[in-house]
């Protein structure tokens, strides 16, 4: 067992170089932009992309997981079929709405309010949005293969490739925000190219009718799930603004982004968790297995939190080349970090119950649960946020993401009961959250020697807790360190090719 949950922890250590790569472009592209387009100009752009990111929920609607579940049991047709059925129900669909928001772009552009001038860029919008629909299955094919090399390979490639046509065609051909969407364009169609041999190798024209029923009863309900899930993500940002002013948004988003830390594991671990589970879902042991990826994800998970929110006041404090990493103005707001890492604690919670639902093909419950996530959201920011200020905007992240969680867990288990190690998780969870209150109760001031050493000894305490509680196995420890080892000292091994149509 604990051969295959540290090939898990292999796969998403190879799916993290993809997922870090795309936060350090992001990360680049803010000065760029800032210091190419004029701030009107980075208005309109970031309101077209918000635009997208819902858009693209209703592109897909719900085919890359069909794919995988269905994929991974063969219950109708052969591996071909099972992507091939996704994958020409995207091209057609993709084709049409992508013509269609082509032919009332100028529509749309008033609409969204960027005004009929900037219609070229709800076109740009329209094929961004096709082509990366397109290379949904292909990168999902990739995920159930256990290629997580290539996949982040091809990842790193969109990365790099649409960096690079940014400079060129902003600064080099003085594009402006035409370049910005232009890049992102030939950066997907770039994307979609070296995806195709994936599509060769997979694609049959022998579609049954019966699986697609099944495809699309199974995906569909991801557009409504999908389009709360992201409204969870944003909704608290004009909420604060409205509530408050612009300089409170200001520090509240800054430091909301503190919390990137958690929110990289915990995609890093989807990608490679929702292949890990549909592979061993038939395995004597699977549940068994589960529960225990469970218990060592928490683990992780804590850790993380607790050594980002002991030390995170003493690093927005830090002077970098003579200048600090935060100015003043945004040190009060790091008292949300802790806060806003725990409610992507909660993400990780609900990724990881997802299994129950997903096994079963009980996806009706989806939008059910998000939507009573964004629901909470909602309540709680109007009803905290004026009393809180900025951490009742973070409580009420939390609140939403744990009703997620719950709601999750709470369907899963009536259709696929899990024995998860309650006793372990929940010691795991309150050493974390106990040390963190020692601390808070201490109070030390920032960047003292003295306060320093408390840190460095309330973290190191955590592993030493978690090992006289029994939480940390030490024969799992030991097999963990000699696989590891093993890994270094032999070349590893190629992935089989899928298994051709029968």
């Amino acid at each position: 067992m604990i051969e295959k949950i540290v090939r898990l922890g292999k796969e998403t250590a190879v799916y993290g170089l993809s997922t870090i790569a795309g936060r350090l472009l992001n990360f680049l592209i803010v000065p760029f932009y800032a210091n190419v387009l004029l701030p009107a100009e980075n208005g309109v752009v970031s309101n077209v992309y918000a635009y997208i990111a819902f858009a693209f929920v209703v592109f897909c609607y719900g085919m890359e997981p069909a794919y995988m579940r269905y994929v991974a049991s063969l219950e109708i047709g052969d591996r071909r079929q099972n992507f091939s059925v996704p994958f020409f129900s995207l091209v057609s669909s993709s084709l049409l709405l992508a013509v269609g928001l082509h032919g009332t772009a100028p529509a749309l552009a008033e609409l969204i309010g960027i005004g009929r001038s900037h219609a070229d860029l709800v076109r740009y919008s329209g094929w961004i949005l096709c082509f990366d629909a397109l290379s949904v299955v292909p990168f999902a094919s990739l995920r159930m293969d256990h290629r997580a090399s290539a996949f982040a390979g091809i990842k790193l490639l969109n990365i790099f490739t649409n960096l690079t046509l940014n400079v060129v065609l902003i600064v080099g051909l003085h594009m402006r925000m035409q370049g910005v969407f232009l890049a992102n364009l030939l950066a997907s169609v770039v994307t979609f190219l070296a995806l195709v041999p994936v599509v060769r190798r997979n694609i049959t024209f022998a579609l049954p009718k019966d699986l697609y029923r099944h495809i699309l009863k199974f995906g569909i309900p991801y557009i409504p799930a999908g389009l709360a899930g992201m409204a969870n993500q944003v909704i608290d940002r004009p909420i604060v603004k409205a509530l408050t002013n612009d300089a409170t948004l200001g520090i509240y988003q800054l430091n909301y982004r503190l919390g990137i830390f958690m929110m990289l594991i915990v995609g890093m671990f989807d990608y490679a968790w929702r292949p890990f589970f549909l592979t061993h879902a038939k395995d004597p042991d699977a549940k068994e297995l589960f529960a225990r990826v469970f218990t060592y994800f928490v683990l992780m998970m804590m850790t993380i939190f607790l050594g980002v929110s002991l030390f995170i006041e003493d690093a927005v404090r830090m002077t970098v080349f003579g200048r600090q990493f935060f100015p003043p103005a945004y040190w009060d707001g790091t008292a949300i970090v802790p806060v806003v890492l725990l409610a992507y604690v909660f993400t990780g919670i609900y990724v990881v119950f997802v299994v129950g639902v997903y096994l079963e093909k009980k996806t009706q419950y989806l939008p059910l649960i998000t939507g009573a996530g964004a629901a909470v959201n909602v309540g709680a920011n109007l009803f905290l946020i004026p009393r809180m200020g900025i951490m009742g905007a973070a409580i009420a992240t939390l609140l939403s993401y744990m009703v997620m969680a719950v709601g999750m867990y709470g369907s899963s288990q009536r259709f696929y009961p899990v024995r998860y190690e309650w006793g372990k998780v929940t010691r795991t969870m309150a050493f974390a959250l106990g040390l963190f209150a020692i601390l808070q109760w201490i109070n030390p001031p920032p960047l003292a020697s003295s306060g320093l050493a408390l840190k460095l000894a309330l973290f190191l305490a955590f592993p030493l807790l978690l090992w006289f509680t029994r939480v940390i196995d030490a024969a799992e420890i030991a097999a963990t360190r000699k696989m590891i080892l093993g890994w270094f000292s032999r070349p590893p091994a190629s992935p089989p090719d899928p298994p051709a149509a029968s």
